[in-house]
């Protein structure tokens, strides 16, 4: 699959680190120029020199808190400044809190709805704008497992998740008419991500009342392929959708998950 979105513009968000930093590397060596955009810009520029080196492809860095629709729109319109069209939006930014539903916080319930839902919204909103005019475009957004199947003391997250595949099948029905495809992708559980290392494994011990180092074995032992889902799992499905290889794919949230919705 090398090379097949050889020149096309690429943004993909929350790229400072994990998932996104990985799927930024992979479009770049797909052949794609890409806008690593997120709320830690120093990160962010380290992602791009790190492109800048390892491939022949252009980056460039972009502070966007995706939240802010003002900043959504000015991130999508420095693409399109430097690279003149926008060809691929990766909505990824995401944030995950979890916690039992009669002591959950109604802000950090809200917070969670506002960067994984609206802010995907905003991000697909002005890239649409953008690809409309183009007739062509590719929206995908980075979901869950929990887009599937409820978690326990997960309700925000899956909530969230949960209505992203609402929204990606109802801009799939709405944008299909310019040429535009948005699917969405439900990776399992990032068992090496720093979302995972410097977060999840405290929460899900807290969650579940056992010790941290029994989380790792107790989510593997979910998976009948027997793993947690690394990044080149997720990245191998980005870059098939983001390329003319998938151009009849359409309103699809694609599993990948090792098998883990189907108990």
């Amino acid at each position: 699959m090398a090379r097949v979105l050889e020149d096309r513009v690429a943004i993909i968000t929350g790229a400072a680190q994990g998932l996104g930093e990985a799927i930024a590397h992979r479009l770049a060596q797909g052949g794609a120029h890409v806008v690593v955009a997120d709320l830690n810009f120093d990160k962010a520029q380290q992602v791009v020199e790190a492109i800048r080196q390892q491939t022949d492809r252009q980056a460039i860095a972009v502070r966007s808190d995706v939240t802010d629709e003002a900043q959504v729109e000015a991130m999508v319109q420095r693409a399109v400044d430097e690279f003149g069209r926008l060809d691929i939006m990766v909505a990824n930014a995401g944030i995950v809190i979890a916690g039992d539903v009669a002591e959950f916080p109604a802000e950090k319930w809200r917070k969670v709805i506002e960067v994984n839902l609206v802010g995907y919204f905003l991000c697909a909103k002005h890239a649409a704008r953008v690809m409309k005019r183009q007739r062509s475009g590719v929206i995908i957004q980075i979901n869950s497992k929990s887009g599937k199947k409820g978690g326990y003391r997960n309700s925000a997250y899956a909530t969230a998740k949960f209505g992203g595949i609402g929204l990606t099948q109802s801009l799939a029905l709405e944008l299909a008419e310019y040429g535009v495809r948005v699917n969405a992708i439900c990776p399992g559980n990032l068992l090496d991500s720093p979302l995972w290392v410097d977060s999840l494994y405290d929460q899900y011990a807290k969650k579940w009342d056992i010790a941290k180092q029994d989380v790792r074995p107790m989510y593997e032992a979910k998976v009948p392929l027997g793993r947690g889902c690394t990044y080149d799992d997720v990245t191998n499905v980005v870059v098939f959708l983001a390329s003319d290889q998938a151009s009849y794919m359409t309103g699809q949230a694609i599993n990948v998950t090792g098998g883990e919705e189907m108990r």
